[in-house]
């Protein structure tokens, strides 16, 4: 945003404010609880997860130990050596992750020989926790063995734990160990205690516990967290990093899948992209791929819908194009994911997914071909993809992009050629101010409802002249927007808040929606709200209206409404903007003739989130300070009379039954 754009951007706001203050007249909002003007797709809200902010290794990825496989371009990345160390890839014990350390020691060293690993900005251990050291090891001749050691942020190292390793071929060793310490800045020692020499490779750790307790799994209060979204549809593996910066560099599927040990290392887009926030240290080992996201979509209940490479590298930076007659690998890359998810295990890709231990199919329902790609180079490539995609698979949904922008030249080009190819839905990405999301919850109410549907696949509310934060105004905005997405429900079929992690001492991108550091987390006011739109957004919108506010920021106020067939229930989502707080007066209508036909429960549940400090933030301090607070108010007849306390997001839960 430049710097005339601030400054109308924050007048807007002042004037908003003013505004807001002085409004506190009573509001009726009417609900025509038998007028239903869109179903909800069960998959609507979810979650878009991209390898920034060290959002995989050294987040999600439960790995502790970093290069773990001695493979960064600097061989010791990660590492401390001392003594006799030298990394060599003769006769590896993983082709396409060759290289290993050969620690040797004589009779004449005074120092030893050794290797300290830092992790992620340090280790996280926890005392009484337990923790699993891997390795693979060779020796040249006789026995040897090797001492690991748990290290403190002050050199303690009170955790030791020996293992002998023999044989001249390539063996997988493993060692229990537990902590006697608390520590987010631990490191992981592994010292050679016998004379003689060791190949050491694939050095991994990982603790006991991990999600749904799989060995060399997840994080498992990053992946709870993302669990209590309740997420519909779960995009991956990222937007920016599926481009590359070049080809060459691009997400590839096929590298990530199979034993993660023989994974091959990709560098990170995010490692170089911002200078200011430089982290030469960012690389992907793959050990989190496709198969992981497949099955973390099927624990979650989630729709995959993963996103792969146009043939077209990110064109804010190079713009390598793949020629239109070489790009039959890129198609069949597409193609033989989806027998990947689906096929069966007689088929070769189904096979892979067999073996890795999943026989039954993923059920793969969509794909998306590119990310924020733009010109015509885009449809001309996608275009391809789509003829070779609907002659074999035409049962799966295809998503197609409108660029890096909401609008624009771009944005205008791309939608018209979208409909021209046919595809089921169309990527969107909008990361804009507060005031653009206040001002937009009607963006989607004329849009065309014969053409193809919305996927709001990143966006989140940029506050950029207070840096970005995930403050309760940026939540309270999305909130708003978020109104107008289940409104359009027929148009808007998916939506996912971007990004999704970010590390407190490695982040490169905000905002984001869940914090995290090597110990804990904590997650936003931008993550309760996805969080409550998930949990209460119903089966079809319904029909809302007031004689004293469009409902889309008249008056402040901004609401829509939905029935629940399944739970019995009609659930009122409320934003008030304004300063002041708001009587109102809920009306379930459902029409003179009908009028009579149902009862509702005397009191219903009300989900507030509230703040008098717009700026107000959740922080590892004080992790609390902004969350939805559970009540009840009266239910009169067809009646809900609460107030709307300002600068509020309402959710209100009616219980409906026939009589």
């Amino acid at each position: 945003m430049n710097k005339p754009q601030i400054i109308a951007s924050l007048a807007a706001l002042c004037l908003l404010g003013a505004a807001h203050a002085q409004n506190t007249d009573p509001v009726e909002i009417k609900v025509e609880t038998k007028n239903e003007i869109a179903a909800i797709r069960p998959n609507m809200y979810g979650i878009f997860f991209e390898d920034i902010n060290f959002g995989a290794d050294g987040g999600l990825y439960a790995e502790l130990v970093k290069n773990r496989s001695f493979d960064f371009p600097n061989h010791l990345t990660g590492w401390v050596a001392w003594g006799d160390v030298k990394i060599e890839n003769a006769d590896p014990c993983f082709e396409r992750m060759p290289n290993y350390a050969v620690l040797s020691l004589d009779g004449n060293s005074l120092t030893g020989t050794g290797l300290d690993n830092e992790g992620f900005k340090g280790i996280g251990l926890k005392k009484g926790e337990s923790y699993r050291i891997r390795f693979y090891a060779k020796v040249p001749r006789g026995t040897q063995t090797l001492q690991f050691e748990l290290v403190d942020d002050r050199n303690n190292n009170p955790v030791k734990a020996k293992i002998e390793v023999s044989g001249d071929e390539w063996k997988e060793y493993s060692l229990p160990v537990e902590s006697t310490f608390t520590c987010a800045k631990s490191r992981l020692r592994v010292r050679l205690a016998s004379k003689g020499s060791v190949l050491l490779d694939h050095v991994s750790m990982f603790p006991a516990r991990t999600w749904k307790g799989r060995e060399g799994g997840m994080r498992e209060d990053l992946a709870q967290a993302l669990c209590d979204l309740h997420p519909g549809v779960f995009r991956f593996p990222g937007g920016c990093i599926v481009e590359g910066t070049n080809l060459e560099t691009r997400y590839q599927w096929k590298n990530t899948v199979g034993r993660p040990e023989n994974r091959p290392l990709n560098i990170n887009r995010w490692n170089y992209t911002f200078p200011h926030k430089l982290f030469p240290d960012y690389f992907q080992s793959y050990g989190l791929g496709f198969f992981e996201y497949f099955q973390l979509c099927e624990d979650f209940g989630a729709d995959a819908l993963p996103v792969l490479s146009c043939g077209i590298s990110c064109q804010y930076e190079l713009g390598q194009l793949v020629p239109c007659d070489e790009l039959q690998p890129y198609i069949d890359d597409a193609l033989d994911l989806i027998e990947f998810a689906n096929g069966d295990p007689s088929t070769p890709w189904g096979k892979v997914r067999a073996e890795m231990g999943h026989p039954e199919p993923f059920g793969l329902k969509m794909i998306a071909i590119g990310n924020e790609q733009w010109d015509a180079v885009y449809p001309e490539r996608l275009e391809l993809f789509v003829k070779a995609i609907r002659a074999e698979y035409p049962e799966i949904l295809i998503v197609g992009s409108s660029g890096p922008s909401a609008s624009g030249d771009r944005f205008d080009y791309l939608w018209p050629e979208m409909k021209r190819l046919g595809v089921d839905l169309v990527d969107e990405h909008y990361y804009m101010s507060p005031d653009w999301f206040f001002a937009n919850a009607g963006r989607y109410d004329d849009y065309d409802r014969k053409g193809p549907k919305v996927f709001a696949g990143e966006y989140a509310s940029h506050d950029q002249p207070h840096g970005k934060p995930n403050h309760f105004l940026a939540a309270l905005s999305e909130a708003a927007f978020m109104t107008g997405l289940e409104r359009n429900a027929d148009v808007v079929w998916l939506a996912t808040y971007a990004p999704l992690f970010a590390h407190k001492d490695a982040w490169q991108w905000n905002p984001d929606l869940i914090w995290f550091d090597n110990m804990t987390h904590i997650v936003t006011p931008n993550y309760y709200v996805q969080q409550l739109y998930s949990l209460y957004k119903g089966t079809d919108a319904l029909r809302t209206s007031s004689p004293q506010s469009d409902l889309k920021g008249g008056g402040n106020l901004y609401a829509t409404s939905a029935i629940d067939k399944q739970k019995g229930e009609i659930i009122i989502k409320i934003v008030n903007s304004g300063k002041q707080a708001r009587p109102v007066t809920l009306t379930l209508d459902p029409g003179k003739k009908l009028r009579q036909a149902y009862a509702y429960a005397p009191a219903a549940r009300s989900i507030v989130m509230q703040s008098d400090d717009l700026m107000a933030e959740n922080t590892f301090e004080n992790p609390d300070a902004i969350r939805p607070v559970e009540g009840e108010v009266a239910v009169n007849g067809n009646q809900v009379e609460f107030t709307a306390k300002g600068q509020s997001f309402n959710v209100i839960v009616v219980k409906i039954s026939e009589k």
